[in-house]
Formats: structure tokens, sequence, C-alpha cells
């Protein structure tokens, strides 16, 4: 039974959403599923915003027919040639044989990476701000390489002032009924999993972020239609004055984050004694995360919400503690820049991970170390007391408590 929803009176949402998924990527854990969003335009030539991910297919078909009405179908923008969005390409093609594909010139070559039909025959190449007149609608097509593939672009609808944003502006969950951000709280529900998402999928390529940002201040965008999450009518300026932050890796708040490791519970009780003099001196909304059980995107996505990050593991086999490593590793692949950390290491006969980790930090530019004195041989030592002090005490200045 298909399932098709008014955007406005001519643009309908196609999409669907996965809620057994457990893995979005085979990487990120989504307790919430995932939505993928296609969209189509009913105007004197009717226009399909992507396609989405198999696993969707049988809902998509249905959706796809019903929309059309019996009509044929014109044009198929590709914006984002990830399967997630792309998958149903070829076969849409083939029940619509005349249909023309609009996209940039990688997309064609990542056509026929995917794909048998032929492109070159079908294939609209356009470039940066060039359009399309499809009746009452004006597509204005921009590139935005890097975000987070190469052959990306997003379209602008002139007339009514709608941005179809690819993978921007995306989020993790799928959609429960509501399609839009005003039918939902969303600050409150929905910007948790949007920064995650965004942190994970794009946020190692914040210049390129930047680069859009900065096309996009030209344009007056009434409605956001991403291909992940709900569409943004109510928080665009919210929205995107977030993206502005992620992708310059300014934090948005400052407060601490405690990132730790512990095998035989030293380090977390140092940690804990940590946390509990921080807020001894007025620090508020401390985060801490075990990373050896937390899954690393939701620690990436508070460290790129922080100011201040605490890193507590042990040597292990004369290395980082493996599910430290693992957390650094995604601070690094993801680009985090402009924080700055306490760096306590513990190590019961050969502590040398906090220079390890020192090393892995230095990668990032802005990195800002303020203390890597601690060093736990074992458990921590009542003497020891004054270095916790002293820690905290260059915390809370750094905080400027």
């Amino acid at each position: 039974m298909h399932n098709i929803r008014k955007i406005t009176d001519d643009i309908i949402y196609l999409g669907c959403s996965d809620r057994r998924l457990a893995l979005f990527e085979s990487a990120y854990p989504v307790k919430d599923g995932m939505s993928y969003n296609s969209y189509l335009i009913k105007d004197d030539k009717t226009v399909l915003m992507d396609t989405v991910d198999k696993v969707c297919a049988e809902q998509f078909y249905e959706n796809l027919d019903e929309a059309l009405g019996g009509k044929g179908l014109d044009y198929i923008v590709v914006q984002h040639m990830e399967p997630d969005h792309c998958a149903l390409l070829q076969e849409v093609v083939k029940n619509h044989p005349n249909v023309k594909i609009v996209c940039s010139q990688k997309t064609v070559s990542m056509i026929k990476q995917f794909f048998t039909f032929d492109i070159d025959s079908r294939s609209i190449v356009v470039k940066e701000g060039e359009t399309l007149k499809t009746g009452r609608h004006e597509l204005k097509f921009i590139m935005a390489p890097m975000v987070h593939w190469p052959e990306v672009m997003v379209t602008y609808d002139i007339k009514k002032k709608i941005l179809f944003s690819a993978d921007a502006f995306g989020s993790f969950g799928a959609i429960n009924g509501n399609l839009f951000d005003d039918e939902v709280n969303w600050e409150r529900d929905y910007l948790d999993e949007a920064r995650r998402y965004y942190t994970n999928i794009v946020g190692k390529y914040g210049l390129q972020v930047q680069m859009l940002l900065k096309k996009a201040s030209e344009l007056d965008i009434k409605l956001i239609c991403p291909l992940h999450g709900l569409m943004i009518r109510k928080n665009t300026g919210l929205f995107v004055e977030k993206y502005d932050k992620w992708s310059t890796y300014t934090p948005e708040e400052k407060f601490v984050l405690i990132a730790y490791s512990s095998v035989y519970g030293g380090t977390e009780n140092a940690v804990n004694l940590l946390a509990s003099k921080l807020a001894d001196k007025g620090v508020r909304n401390i985060k801490m995360y075990d990373v050896s059980i937390t899954h690393p995107s939701f620690v990436l996505a508070e460290a790129f919400r922080c100011s201040d990050i605490v890193l507590a593991t042990t040597t292990y086999n004369a290395g980082i503690f493996e599910s430290m490593e693992t957390f650094l590793h995604t601070l690094v692949s993801h680009n985090l820049q402009n924080r700055k950390y306490v760096i306590i290491q513990n190590g019961s006969w050969a502590p040398n991970c906090g220079t390890l980790i020192r090393e892995k930090l230095e990668k990032l530019k802005g990195t800002e170390i303020l203390d890597d004195s601690i060093c736990i041989k074992s458990t921590l030592k009542p003497e020891q007391i004054p270095e916790v002090d002293n820690v905290v005490n260059t915390i809370v200045k750094s905080l400027g408590i």
C-alpha cells in the first residue's frame, strides 16, 4: 500500500523508514531507525529527487507509481551516489526508459561504477549555478563536493524557496508520521541525533561545509528537504547556526567531557573523584563516558559540543588501551579541532600511554594540552590528591568559572 505525503501542493514525499536497522552504514547505532527521503515534483515536467535504500524498494515503487498517477517521469535529479539514496536508480530507469538524469559530471562516472544502464545517452550534466525549468518550478544546482562525497550537489527551488540538501542537514532516526520539525519538539528530541549524524558522517569536512554554507547564505531558504530526517521549516536558522559551529570546530558550550576506559577500576575511580571535585567547584553539565561500552559515535558528538576534554586510560601492551585508542582514532579521523585536553594515564609497571595520546592529539589543529601530569600506577594514592586538585583548578580556569 502506498504511503505518499504532500510537502507542498505539488511536491510529494516518497520516502520511507527502516526501524529494524541496528547499524547505519554497518557502523553507527540507530536505536530509532533511519529514514530515506525522496521527493517528486509534479509540474509540467515531473522530477524525482533521488531514490532510496534498497530495503525500502517495494514501498518506494508503490509510492512513485501512486504519486505519478499515470504520468511519465521526465527527470531524475541525482544529488548523491551513496547506495542508500541511489540503490533503485537502475530499476527506475528501466521502468521509465525516456527519463533524463540530471547530475554532476562526477556522478556520471559513479553511475558507471554502480550500474550497467546507458547513462551517457540520458544524462544532463549540470555545473554550478545552472538551472532547470520544469514549469512553475525552477531548480538551481549548487555543487557541494565532499559534503560528504566528491560528486555531491544540492538543489534550490527558486520559486518555492526550498533547498533539497542531499546529506547536509540530515539526521539519524526514522520518521514517525510527522514530516516537519515544527510538528515535534525538534530541539529537545531530534537535535542530538542531528549532531551525531553530522559529526560522524560529515564532520571531517568542515572546510567544504563552510563553502556550502557560504553559497546557502545567498539563498532565501524557507524549507530544507534533506535525504535523511525531518523536513526543516521552523529551525532553519538554528540548524544553519549549528552547522556553522560544527564545521568551524567551535564548541557549542563551555563544559567538560570526561572520556575514560578502566580495566580494574583504578582509572574509573580517579575520574569519578575528578568529576566530584569539579562539581564542588561549580562546574555544571559534566559528561562522562566509559568508551569501552559507549559507541564512539556518541562520544564524538559530545566532543564536538564541548570545550574541554579529559582523556583517562591505562597503558596496555605498551600502548593505549584498545577502546580508548579507537576513540582517539575517531577524534583524529573526524578532524576535531580547537579543543583543550587533560590527559590522565595509568600503568602498573610501565605507564606510557599519556605520551602516545599526546602524539595523536597534536595532529589536530588548535589542540591545547592543559595538563598531563597525573600518572596513576594501578590506583590513585592519597599523596596524589594535590595533583587532582591542580587539574581541577586548571579546568575551572579554562572554563572561566
